[in-house]
């Protein structure tokens, strides 16, 4: 009798004993379930953290470009006024030209009264090209135009005012050269290469089609059991993503974003030419390294055109544009007093 009571006691036991394993097992995926659920909030709170900082970012870079925009229309806005200008001087030049030729015909007999008019004529095309255009040769073929037409005159006067030109000629030539046509090629040349530099979001595309060409190579000898099987392989070894954080994440920028981005590069290429024109160093030197920076920020640095387009910024950035050019005084001055002592000697 009493062995039956404790079978019977024994028999109760197993039950209570199973509810608990399972209750403890409920338990346990409860718990799973919480942390995995709070572990996703946390990364979606991450994710919504750093698309806020993506956007607040681009809304920047928006405004940049409206600023550069507006930029660059005013300096469009003045260099059409001084293109303006420029075809006003011309049209004068034309005029005095048109002068000129009535009075070659007038002193035809009167040979240093005409050499004098040329020199005139030669000094200031000579000073429309140092104050207009800011072309050094020009002007410097234009003095020693008219310092070789005085040669034949071989008089105390003439001798006089071709040493004042040879000292405008040694100043010229003193000043330092710059290759503005090279330059703008070079710039030209930069243009063409930022207008094909891949984004550094374009890379990872890149990068997953070669590993999909060399999955593809690794199950081409599998049979079909391990056909079936790789692909599953595969998925659980991405269930499991490792990160760099030691480096900033390179940007990432929409299809929009990036069309800005290029235009905006255009225009900065733009405006460095303007200063290049106006021998604007500061703004020249500004514009450059905020190129390189944006090359370096955006764009992949380590492909071959970005490559070459920094070996082109540097050496631009390496050159001197800001002249202080003459003007020209001296020589006119000179030559004011050269027409007056001849209609004083009429």
């Amino acid at each position: 009798m009493a062995e039956e009571i404790k079978m019977e006691i024994s028999d109760r036991r197993k039950p209570s004993l199973f509810s608990n394993t399972a209750l403890i097992l409920v338990v346990i995926a409860l718990f799973t379930l919480a942390w995995q659920w709070v572990s996703t909030r946390q990364r979606f709170n991450e994710v919504e953290k750093s698309l806020s900082q993506k956007l607040e970012t681009y809304q920047a870079l928006n405004q940049q470009s409206l600023a550069l925009a507006k930029q660059a229309e005013e300096r469009s806005t003045l260099a059409n006024a001084r293109t303006v200008l420029l075809e006003q001087k011309l049209g004068e030049s034309r005029d005095q030209q048109e002068v000129l030729q009535t009075l070659y015909d007038q002193l035809a007999e009167n040979r240093e009264a005409t050499a004098v008019a040329e020199v005139e004529q030669l000094l200031t095309i000579a000073n429309q090209q140092l104050q207009l255009v800011g072309n050094v040769k020009s002007a410097l073929l234009a003095l020693q135009a008219a310092d070789k037409r005085l040669e034949p005159l071989n008089l105390p006067r003439a001798n006089q005012l071709r040493e004042t030109l040879a000292l405008e000629i040694k100043n010229l030539r003193t000043l330092p050269q710059v290759d503005v046509v090279s330059m703008s090629a070079q710039l030209e040349s930069l243009a063409n290469l930022c207008a094909s530099l891949p984004l550094i979001s374009e890379r990872q595309p890149t990068l997953n089609a070669k590993a999909a060409l060399q999955s593809s190579s690794k199950t081409a000898h599998l049979n079909a059991l391990q056909k079936v099987a790789y692909p599953i392989w595969d998925d659980i070894k991405n269930l499991v993503t490792i990160e760099r954080i030691d480096k900033p994440e390179p940007p990432l920028l929409s299809a929009d974003h990036a069309f800005y981005l290029r235009e905006n590069l255009k225009l900065r290429l733009l405006t460095t030419r303007i200063a290049l024109l106006q021998h604007d160093e500061a703004s020249y030197k500004a514009d450059l390294a905020t190129i390189t920076a944006w090359i370096n920020q955006y764009f992949d640095a380590k492909h071959p055109n970005a490559i070459q387009a920094f070996n082109i910024l540097k050496k631009l950035s390496g050159n001197n544009i800001s002249i202080e050019l003459p003007q020209l005084t001296e020589s006119i001055s000179a030559v004011n007093r050269y027409k007056l002592s001849l209609e004083q000697s009429d």
